[in-house]
């Protein structure tokens, strides 16, 4: 594209597929607010054996030899054990980093490391169908999870809940908040777009992006003033959204004419709109 501003809001593992989001210029600014939005995945467990990466890709370190035996009423029960906050052990396998090094790396030369659990969200999980006619059964699930949800690990835990050993062989990430796999494309799509000057089309505006963010909309002189970094009190704070309880919330700040103008802090005791992210309209536009 031409472009040196570019970030990811997420990375996926070599052997899956789906959602990306990708910023784009100005767009990269507001990366860490579609990193913290829930991401849903569609993978498929395979039970009966396991291995050192916790997916299909690595050395199996142990196989069950007898017929699996496990009915759709127990799969069901055991998912439902994974629903709310619960805890992960991260693999050894991954992008987490231990004195500067990757620890994937660190495992590849053999080396483990005592890795801390940590509080991880699952919205919600669901059973879309389990093959129990093969060696090894499939159980298909649908994840709705917070960030830094390892489906890897999910797999394993369900698969440990069972009694038995089993792999993630297979994840697609399906969403990325509100970003879904309809309005992605592929890295050859979007070069044909390039080619034929038509790669606008695909971008979808900044604050579509980030409407799980509270919205808040003002008069021109008071964006004036707000959008010159001086401190201004807004004249009603009943704004939908708002979370109860906490002084310092972001919001999004549009003028009447529905022009978005940036991100802001608003603190609820005093009216005071702080500038966090400010979009100035004469900057170049190109978005997510």
């Amino acid at each position: 594209m031409g472009i040196k501003r570019i970030g990811h809001t997420g990375t996926l593992d070599p052997a899956v597929t789906g959602v990306l989001p990708l910023c784009v210029g100005r767009a990269t600014r507001l990366v860490e607010y579609i990193q913290d939005l829930p991401k849903e995945y569609e993978a498929i467990l395979t039970i009966g054996y396991s291995t050192d990466t916790e997916d299909f890709t690595g050395n199996v370190t142990e196989t069950i030899e007898h017929k699996i035996d496990i009915t759709k009423e127990q799969v069901e029960l055991a998912l439902q054990q994974f629903t709310g906050v619960i805890q992960q052990i991260p693999p050894m396998y991954s992008a987490l980093k231990h004195n500067g090094r990757k620890l994937y790396e660190l495992a590849r030369e053999g080396i483990e490391i005592e890795r801390k659990s940590r509080e991880v969200t699952i919205h919600r999980i669901e059973l879309l169908k389990y093959d129990h006619s093969l060696l090894f059964p499939n159980i298909h699930i649908r994840v709705s999870c917070s960030k830094g949800t390892y489906i890897r690990t999910l797999c394993v835990d369900i698969g440990r809940r069972l009694g038995l050993p089993a792999v993630m062989s297979g994840l697609v990430r399906t969403a990325t908040g509100g970003i879904t796999l309809d309005k992605c494309f592929t890295l050859e799509e979007i070069e044909q777009h390039m080619v034929q000057g038509t790669i606008q089309r695909i971008f979808l505006p900044i604050d579509e992006v980030i409407a799980h963010i509270p919205a808040i909309v003002l008069e021109q002189s008071l964006i004036n003033r707000a959008l010159y970094g001086q401190l201004i009190t807004i004249p009603n704070i009943n704004i939908e959204g708002l979370k109860q309880g906490d002084s310092d919330q972001v919001v999004r700040l549009y003028s009447e004419s529905s022009t978005f103008h940036g991100i802001f802090s608003l603190n609820t005791s005093s009216a005071v709109l702080t500038p966090v992210k400010v979009f100035l309209p004469s900057e170049p536009s190109l978005d997510v």
